[in-house]
């Protein structure tokens, strides 16, 4: 299996950003524990801050690969465009969060990306990933 993990704006902080919200690890640590968990994956990551870039990395990998992980972070409850990225291709999409999007501002409680996904996870910690992987698997 093929698995693209995409990681939005300000999550290349992680393990430096609010730790009390995401946690002390950075995700390229958690990548090393992905990849040894499940060795005989594909397991590739993007990230980037800037909108066009995810919905580029979307396009390029929404018809090859077996599952997309995607935290669009903040673009979660802003982007059409990203919302529209995800219908627009083949390759199912499970949206996670590492916090609990309904425990925390009311803005965030509203996902534009989550209904052309296959899956939303939220509130699971770094976790959330390891479970989505879990459910590209079946």
């Amino acid at each position: 299996m093929k698995i693209q993990i995409i990681n939005g704006p300000n999550l290349n902080l992680l393990g430096t950003r609010e730790p009390g919200v995401y946690g002390n690890q950075s995700f390229e640590d958690y990548l090393i524990d992905l990849k040894t968990a499940y060795p005989d994956m594909e397991i590739d990551y993007f990230q980037s801050n800037v909108e066009g870039e995810l919905i580029n990395k979307i396009h390029e990998t929404g018809f090859s690969f077996d599952g997309i992980i995607l935290n669009a972070g903040g673009y979660t409850h802003t982007s059409v465009a990203l919302a529209d990225a995800i219908a627009a291709i083949k390759t199912p999409v499970i949206e996670v969060h590492i916090s609990n999007i309904y425990a925390r501002e009311e803005y965030r409680h509203v996902s534009l990306t989550g209904k052309n996904c296959k899956g939303v996870l939220t509130g699971f910690g770094m976790n959330g990933y390891r479970l989505a992987i879990e459910s590209l698997k079946k």
